[in-house]
C-alpha cells in the first residue's frame, strides 16, 4: 500500500511539476533489509532534502519507520508480475510526461529467479511508447559464465539478453564503478549512451557519540588492547580469504582481539572456533547490527580487515563504510580495483590471494600508531571528498537539469 504522501499525490496529481520530480524504482526498500534497501532510501531523503519530489515504486512491506519527509513510497510493485508492471504503469501515466525514471539495477532484485525479462521489456515501453526518461543505476551488472555449471550459464545468458533490453530503455546509465563500462558498453549494440560513475556512499553513518564508541571498546578491548575488525555478511568467497589470514593473525603473541561483525559474524566465528579452538579467546562475534549501532563498533576499532576476491572497489559498501567512519582499512587489489585507491594512500593494500602480504600490512598498521592515525586521517578526507552522499545528489540533479535544459531546447 502507498504511503499517506503517495496516496495524496495520486488523488490529486500534479498538472504540471514546478521543480524536479523522481521516481526511483527499486528491488527492495525499508524495512526490508538490504544494500539496495538502505541506498534507496538514503538516496530519496537526500533529493528530497534538495526540494525535489521523490516518488519510490517498490515491491510491498511494512511502513519505514524512518521514512523521510516528504518522500512518497508506493508499495505497487508486488512480485514485478506483468499483471504488477500495468498497475504501476497506470499509476505513473497519471503523472506529467516526461517522467524520470531512476531504477536501481541488480538482476538478481526482480523476481522470476533474477530473469525477469518482461520487467526489463516493460521499462523499454515506458522509454518507447510512455515518453518516460528511463537511467539506471547499475550496481551490479549481470552474473558470469561458469563452464561448470551449465544452470548458471543460462541465467547469465538470459541476464545478458536483459541487460541488452535495458540499455536500450536507458537514456543514461550510472555505474557504481568504472569497470562496469566496459563489461556494459557492448550490449548497447553502437547506441551511443551516455555512461557515467557513480560511487556509491556509505550506508552507515559516521559514529556521533564517543561515549557509546567507549562502552565498545571497554567490552572488546579493555586494558590497551588491539581492536581489529572485520565487517561483512562472511560469503564464501570472502570467507575463504579471511579464514588464513584471522588463524595467522590469532597466533602472534599480541594482545589483541578481532571482532567479527554483521550478517552470520555468530556463526562463522563459530565455524572457526570448530576447526581451530585456540580462535575462542581472540576472535569475538557482534551478529547483525543496526546502522547505528554498527558505526560506533567500526569507530571503536583501531584498523578493518577487508579482503575481497576481486579487489576493493567503490561498490564494495563494507568498505565503504569503515572509510565513512575515518577507519586505517587493509584490503586487497583486483581485476575491478579502481586506480584512485593506489594513488591515495588512504588504505594499505595487497593483491587478491596473497596472505602473507596482506598479514604485513596488517601487522605493519598493528604496531605503529602513527601510521594507522595518519591513514585514519587520509581515509576520513578521502571519504569527504569523494564518496559521501551530497556527491551523488549534486551529480543527479546537475545531470536532470542538463537533460531539461535540452528538452526545453529541442
Amino acid at each position: 500500500m502507498p504511503n499517506d504522501v503517495a496516496e495524496k499525490v495520486l488523488a490529486n496529481p500534479p498538472e504540471r511539476a514546478a521543480r524536479s520530480c523522481w521516481h526511483l524504482i527499486t528491488s527492495e526498500y525499508p524495512p526490508q533489509f538490504g544494500g539496495v534497501s538502505d541506498y534507496t532510501r538514503q538516496l530519496a531523503a537526500g533529493l528530497s532534502g534538495q526540494g525535489d519530489e521523490v516518488h519510490v515504486w517498490c515491491p510491498a512491506g511494512g511502513d519505514d519507520p524512518s521514512a523521510a519527509e516528504g518522500v512518497a513510497v508506493h508499495r505497487d510493485f508486488g512480485r514485478f508480475a506483468p499483471a504488477d508492471l500495468r498497475r504501476v504503469g497506470r499509476s505513473l501515466d497519471r503523472f506529467p510526461a516526461p517522467r524520470h525514471v531512476l531504477v536501481q539495477w541488480v538482476p538478481h532484485g526482480y523476481g522470476y529467479r533474477s530473469m525477469n525479462v518482461a520487467f526489463c521489456w516493460w521499462l523499454l515501453q515506458r522509454a518507447t511508447r510512455h515518453r518516460d526518461r528511463v537511467e539506471l543505476m547499475v550496481h551490479e551488472p549481470f552474473l558470469s559464465f561458469d563452464w561448470a555449471s551449465p544452470r548458471q550459464n543460462a541465467v547469465a545468458l538470459v541476464h545478458r539478453s536483459m541487460t541488452m533490453l535495458l540499455l536500450r530503455a536507458a537514456s543514461r546509465v550510472w555505474i557504481s564503478i568504472p569497470g562496469w563500462e566496459r563489461i556494459l558498453r557492448g550490449y548497447a549494440l553502437g547506441r551511443k549512451l551516455a555512461f557515467q560513475w557513480l560511487p556509491i556512499f556509505s550506508n552507515i553513518p559516521a559514529a556521533s557519540d564517543p561515549a557509546r564508541t567507549q562502552a565498545v571498546r571497554r567490552r572488546y578491548a579493555d586494558n590497551g588492547r588491539i581492536l581489529i575488525g572485520h565487517f561483512g555478511t562472511f560469503g564464501s568467497l570472502i570467507a575463504n580469504l579471511l579464514g588464513p589470514i584471522l588463524s595467522a593473525l590469532a597466533g602472534d603473541p599480541v594482545n589483541q582481539t578481532i571482532l567479527l561483525m554483521g550478517e552470520r559474524s555468530e556463526q562463522y566465528r563459530r565455524e572457526l572456533i570448530q576447526s581451530e579452538p585456540r580462535l575462542e579467546s581472540v576472535i569475538q562475534a557482534t551478529g547483525q547490527l543496526s546502522a547505528e549501532e554498527l558505526s560506533h563498533h567500526l569507530s571503536a576499532c583501531d584498523l578493518l580487515i577487508q579482503p575481497y576476491p576481486d579487489g576493493v572497489s567503490t561498490r564494495r559498501g563494507s568498505f565503504m563504510a569503515g572509510l565513512a567512519n575515518g577507519k586505517p582499512i587493509v584490503t586487497t587489489t583486483g581485476w575491478l580495483t579502481e586506480p584512485l585507491w593506489f594513488q591515495s594512500d588512504a588504505v594499505a593494500v595487497a593483491p587478491a590471494g596473497d596472505t602473507p602480504a596482506f598479514l604485513e600490512q596488517v601487522r605493519r598498521l598493528r604496531e605503529d600508531a602513527g601510521e594507522r592515525l595518519r591513514v585514519a586521517s587520509a581515509a576520513g578526507k578521502l571519504y569527504q571528498e569523494r564518496f559521501d552522499i551530497s556527491h551523488t545528489i549534486s551529480s543527479l540533479r546537475q545531470a536532470q537539469a542538463a537533460q531539461d535544459r535540452e528538452c526545453a531546447f529541442s
